[in-house]
């Protein structure tokens, strides 16, 4: 089973700057399979209740400690912890004690059908939106096959990690290729390199690994 990494290609502050730049790199590896998802995590009721508002089709989840529910059936746990979607979402603040961060999240949508509602609804929160199921074609003249299994682009917001762990004011494109280590060389790097000059841009930080 391979791993995957993720290079950052462009970083801004201008969101719309940012999605059209996204969608220019994934166009460049669409293929009849690609889909879109999103997420994004909200540190308040009143953000989530905003963001439910807007996009009352996406799916919500709060924590919960894995002992608090061991051996419960989930149709006996909160709604909140078992997910639902923004219509369902509890009206009682005191749902959401020990709740947050609260998980918003849609996934395998056809590319162009949530992307520029998602983006308008985040805010200054956290999140990301990710086409998959991408195909990267062959560089020959670098030495590359194409590949499929790894091919994805995703547009960071408000942070600069996949993990959403390194808050930042700015948006950043990440290109991602199949992780192939020798020794200590990352030897898919170059194709990363490869595939972000296709669109005019430039891998700008170390990879990310998935």
């Amino acid at each position: 089973m391979s791993n995957g990494i993720a290079y950052p290609v462009f970083r801004t502050p201008d969101l719309a700057l940012a999605l059209s730049t996204a969608r220019r790199l994934m166009e460049f590896g669409r293929c009849e399979h690609s889909e879109v998802s999103v997420y994004a995590e909200f540190y308040s009721v009143a953000e989530v209740r905003r963001v439910a508002k807007e996009l009352p089709e996406a799916w919500f989840q709060g924590q919960a400690e894995y002992e608090e529910f061991d051996g419960v059936p989930s149709e006996e746990q909160p709604p909140l912890v078992v997910g639902v979607q923004g219509p369902a979402l509890p009206a009682d603040p005191a749902a959401y004690e020990g709740r947050l961060p609260v998980e918003c999240g849609l996934s395998e949508l056809p590319v162009g059908s949530m992307e520029d509602a998602f983006a308008a609804a985040i805010g200054a929160n956290v999140g990301w939106i990710n086409w998959e199921m991408l195909c990267w074609p062959d560089a020959p003249e670098v030495g590359f096959h194409g590949e499929s299994n790894h091919a994805a682009v995703t547009l960071l917001l408000n942070t600069r990690t996949h993990e959403l762990d390194e808050p930042a004011e700015d948006c950043t494109i990440l290109v991602h290729v199949r992780s192939a280590v020798f020794g200590s060389l990352q030897t898919r790097g170059p194709y990363a390199h490869w595939l972000a000059e296709q669109v005019g841009l430039k891998v700008i930080g170390p990879g990310q690994r998935l």
